[in-house]
């Protein structure tokens, strides 16, 4: 198979595809693969990295559509990428097409098959591609806060972990998985006081252990989101419902009476933001101010470090690339319902039900298409929601 690896052109995106390490994997099992020239020379990865490991460097991106039997890329196509696809074509990125409607019919009138990393799944019900991600945003998120607390960056001033004799910032994080674990070791090790809220008993429980108490884990429910709120010099937003559309848990009435001056990080931008208030922002305008709360909406956070995001990306991400590679779409996601639960449009139709629900649109399961058993559909759709 020829695999592409286009440049990413979202604003101050400097993460790729696929690094010279599993360009050369692909390479040694048979495959050919095409890079645009600078590709990821701002995270340290030259030209001559992929010349070395046996890829084919070319000048524009529209080489690479044109030509490659699947597209490997970060973030999700812009409309102009999405109207070069082409049927029969593989595309392999994250999507989050829950909040981008005119991203799904671009793509379900390219033809093309679109498998998107936020809803390949694990046997332990994990999201493993969206993973290495969630962790680097999730500590982010904390230093992101960090800084807008800074009385030059327009926030209240305040220290998140205090010093002797002042009481540290109140950290609130809304969500107990991969984002807010992280955002929690994080906020805790910077000496914050620190409140997790999660719907699952279970769960919350296996913090409040692996924390050692050092992190107050409360039951989430309308008036703990309140309270704790209200209190907070810092939220995170860290809840996620694979491939669907996040939960609004704070609304602009509630914004509008926390603290002045008090900092809101969304990390669940990317699936509509999990705020009333929330609207997507980039790096190089990352925050905007709602009734004196300052709102950090950064779309793709993990690009902020991009050369540490690609690595862990594409340790997780290359076992799938070669088993889409070797065996194409069909017999790959066949012989893994994973996989086919990562693919979320298909000939023309949205096959992720998630998405399909949170656009109120029509949705085909994957499986009937391909002519599959319902057994296979349905554990694809069950390792999904």
């Amino acid at each position: 198979m020829l695999i592409g690896v286009p440049k990413e052109i979202k604003n101050h995106e400097y993460r790729i595809g696929l690094t010279p390490a599993s360009v050369r994997e692909l390479v040694e099992r048979g495959h050919s693969v095409m890079v645009e020239t600078h590709g990821a020379v701002d995270i340290g990865f030259e030209n001559e990295d992929y010349l070395a490991a046996g890829a084919t460097i070319v000048e524009t991106p529209e080489e690479i559509f044109a030509q490659a039997d699947m597209v490997v890329k970060v973030k999700e196509p812009q409309p102009h990428e999405c109207r070069q696809l082409r049927e029969g074509q593989l595309l392999f990125t994250y999507l989050h097409l829950a909040a981008d409607a005119q991203q799904a019919e671009l793509l379900a009138a390219s033809g093309a098959s679109c498998v998107a990393y936020e809803t390949v799944t694990d046997a332990a019900n994990g999201l493993p591609l969206l993973a290495p991600m969630s962790e680097v945003a999730g500590r982010l998120s904390v230093q992101a806060g960090a800084y807008h607390l800074q009385k030059a960056q327009g926030g209240m001033g305040a220290l998140l972990g205090g010093v002797p004799g002042v009481a540290p910032a109140k950290v609130l994080i809304i969500g107990g998985g991969v984002v807010g674990t992280q955002a929690a070791m994080m906020a805790v090790g910077l000496g914050a006081e620190v409140t997790l809220l999660d719907r699952s008993l279970p769960r919350l429980r296996q913090l409040d252990t692996e924390f050692a108490g050092r992190v107050k884990c409360v039951y989430s429910s309308s008036e703990s989101i309140e309270s704790y709120a209200l209190e907070a010099d810092l939220v995170i937003g860290a809840v996620l419902i694979p491939g669907a559309a996040a939960p609004k848990l704070l609304s602009r009435d509630l914004i509008s009476r926390m603290k002045r001056g008090s900092v809101v990080v969304d990390v669940a931008i990317d699936q509509g933001g999990c705020f009333e208030t929330s609207k997507a922002t980039t790096h190089q305008d990352p925050t905007y101010v709602v009734d004196d709360v300052i709102h950090y909406c950064v779309a793709n956070m993990p690009g902020a470090v991009a050369r540490t995001s690609t690595m862990a990306l594409t340790n997780a991400t290359l076992p799938f690339v070669l088993a889409l590679a070797d065996k194409g779409v069909e017999k790959a996601v066949a012989a893994n319902p994973h996989l086919l639960a990562g693919l979320n449009v298909y000939k023309g139709k949205v096959t992720c039900q998630p998405v399909a629900e949170a656009l109120n649109t029509e949705y085909v399961p994957a499986a009937a298409l391909l002519g599959l058993t319902p057994e296979l559909s349905q554990a694809a759709v069950a390792s999904v929601k």
